[in-house]
């Protein structure tokens, strides 16, 4: 192979010059497919053993062209792999062969869209380069959640997408809650809330919320890092609660929850009253005007409760100030005119995932069987477990009507539905530069906080 490889790029080939210099503008000979070797998968080439130096803008900073970038980058314009290795290879050929060891950016555009074109991708797919190109170089802050209940993909959906668009940094939230469950006091238990008992499915609900919202803690610092410093960032697993990172107002807190806000109110001199205090007053009522030690416990329980939620509500306060005075900071202008500059606006994509009924049960008893404590459960609680799950489907499915996109998985059109989903997320991002160009608020602009 190596042999057929060394004569075939034998013929017109300058690699050996040192100097790097300009040569006069020249016809460049691109030589038809039959004449470039079709290597196999990952193997290496002679002509990766020489730099071909890329120079940025005025000619003051370059890098050195990679084969493999360029093939990551064409795939996210949704040009298959295979094909995307040939023309990124043929590119480098191009160069080489043709002496070309210094190229500005435009120069190696111009010839890889040729390249493009030649082998059927044109106009489409060069935009959708471009539009990419514009996406990483503004840094515009990209997070999506794929959300979803157990044996649905969305491990699977999440890496594939990761790996077609670019994006390497994908968080679980299965290891963020083993984690705040073992090496923090966080209340969180070893059981799945979907294996336990409950009496209503609201207060199911109810419990899978607090828990999405503990885990959305432990995620505040990767979501700061992704809005301030434009890191693209995808986040999957079982405690995501679409409701949590649902979009308001730009750089705004979160809307105040109204059961939790009609449960307190303020008096003249600004203090809280709060439900245990009228619990208090209902204790000093006796017969005998002495206060009994249980209801007395039973208040400083609550009064604890009130004071974690407010502790919580006061640190997220403080991240979130953070977080707006840090971007303001970062978007001031260097002449000191102390106006903040109109940077990109966050892109958030909920996608919830879900299967047919029957196809999600079979599923589900396979995996419970296939778990080290599932000859545990009996008849019953593989029914309440499977249950329960749905519940929280439905749940999840129900935010469909504030925005978020419900996809429906199976196993025999999963190419098709990974495919939509790279179309999907392509035609978001470009939503996200035009509204950010337009100045005008994106669907989905900043982080709510639990």
């Amino acid at each position: 192979m190596k042999d057929r490889e060394e004569s075939s790029g034998s013929s017109g080939s300058t690699t050996n010059n040192p100097n790097g210099e300009h040569e006069p503008p020249r016809e460049i000979n691109i030589r038809p497919f039959s004449s470039v070797p079709s290597s196999p998968r990952n193997a290496s080439s002679k002509y990766d053993f020489v730099k071909v130096k890329v120079w940025l803008g005025d000619a003051d900073h370059y890098y050195v062209l990679s084969r493999f970038l360029v093939c990551r980058m064409l795939t996210v314009t949704k040009i298959p792999n295979h094909v995307a290795v040939k023309i990124a290879l043929e590119l480098k050929k191009l160069l080489i062969d043709n002496s070309l060891l210094d190229v500005s950016q435009k120069d190696l555009e111009t010839s890889l869209f040729m390249l493009m074109e030649r082998r059927g991708y044109g106009k489409e797919y060069v935009n959708r380069y471009n539009m990419m190109t514009k996406f990483h170089h503004q840094r515009v802050p990209l997070v999506i959640l794929v959300c979803g209940t157990a044996c649905v993909g969305k491990s699977t959906i999440a890496t594939q997408l990761a790996q077609r668009l670019n994006l390497p940094n994908v968080l679980h939230t299965d290891m963020v809650y083993e984690l705040l469950r073992t090496a923090t006091d966080a209340p969180l238990t070893s059981t799945p809330v979907w294996t336990r008992e409950f009496a209503s499915s609201e207060e199911l609900i109810a419990e899978f919320c607090r828990e999405c919202r503990i885990v959305r803690k432990g995620l505040a610092g990767d979501l700061k890092k992704a809005m301030k410093d434009g890191k693209p960032i995808i986040i999957e697993g079982r405690h995501l609660d679409p409701s949590i990172y649902l979009m308001t107002d730009e750089n705004k807190s979160p809307s105040n929850d109204p059961d939790k806000s009609s449960s307190k109110e303020t008096n003249s001199s600004g203090d809280v009253t709060s439900p245990e205090e009228a619990g208090s007053s209902n204790t000093k009522e006796t017969e005998d005007g002495s206060a009994t030690e249980e209801p007395h416990s039973q208040v400083e329980a609550m009064t604890t409760s009130v004071e974690e939620e407010l502790s919580e509500k006061v640190t997220q306060c403080k991240i979130d100030a953070e977080t707006i005075k840090e971007t303001e900071e970062k978007r001031k202008p260097a002449d000191g005119s102390g106006k903040a500059k109109s940077g990109p606006e966050p892109i958030v994509i909920s996608i919830v995932l879900k299967m047919a009924e029957f196809d999600h049960k079979a599923l589900l008893e396979e995996w419970i069987s296939s778990r080290t404590c599932g000859d545990k459960y009996t008849s019953k609680e593989k029914e309440r477990l499977i249950t329960n799950l749905k519940t929280i489907e439905d749940y999840l499915c129900s935010f469909n009507s504030q925005g978020v996109t419900v996809v429906n998985i199976s196993a025999t059109t999963f190419p098709q539905t990974l495919d939509w989903l790279h179309n999907y997320l392509l035609q978001r991002i470009e939503e996200g530069i035009r509204s950010s160009e337009n100045e005008t608020p994106a669907k989905e602009v900043v982080l709510k906080k639990a």
